[in-house]
């Protein structure tokens, strides 16, 4: 199990440069916006998947805006593509951002920048969600995923909310439970669960 810890813990010293060297932070407030860490390396759960997650938030949404943060974030050399998806009249109020960094030691990485509306509905909820499941994580339940996550198969796609609550809610601890527990809670959309 140290392994694994010491896997996390370099994956996240990793994943805090990268924030740092591309300026993501400064840049988008530079345009107005409040920006919060979200997903795994927030909670300190980062395994093998290399993904940055943050959500931004604006009073007005509009492409200009996202556009005039992403276009300074492009120039850095080591962001070699960016997906724009917008959402700006679904539910979801938003306009997604994921943008590819190669590390100096050409690890892949994915940045998720997913910039929302100021009100909307989803303003701070991942942001609760993450500290929540930090509060709740014990030893064993930060250990039971961080195994999961490690045992996954580099070709499978499986959102971080999808462990933690097996885990945390259904007392999963082997993987063979977890892909049991993922055939009985088929989802194609946002799970929102907060423990």
């Amino acid at each position: 199990m140290e392994n694994l810890l010491n896997i996390a813990a370099q994956n996240m010293e990793q994943a805090r440069q990268i924030i740092r060297d591309t300026r993501i932070i400064p840049i988008w407030e530079s345009v107005g916006a409040e920006i919060n860490l979200v997903g795994s390396l927030k909670m300190g759960l980062m395994m093998k998947h290399k993904d940055i997650d943050f959500h931004i938030y604006t009073p007005t949404l509009t492409p200009s805006v996202s556009f005039a943060a992403i276009t300074r974030i492009a120039e850095h050399p080591a962001i070699k593509q960016i997906e724009y998806i917008n959402s700006i009249d679904t539910d979801e109020h938003c306009i997604e951002w994921h943008a590819s960094y190669l590390s100096p030691d050409n690890t892949p990485w994915q940045i998720d920048m997913i910039h929302i509306l100021k009100g909307s509905r989803y303003d701070g909820y991942f942001e609760r969600v993450a500290e929540r499941i930090a509060t709740v994580l014990t030893p064993e339940t930060r250990n039971t995923i961080l195994q999961l996550k490690y045992e996954t198969p580099d070709t499978e796609k499986i959102m971080g909310i999808e462990y933690y609550q097996a885990v945390i809610q259904d007392g999963i601890r082997t993987y063979a439970d977890f892909i049991k527990w993922r055939e009985n809670h088929p989802t194609n959309r946002i799970i929102e669960w907060i423990p």
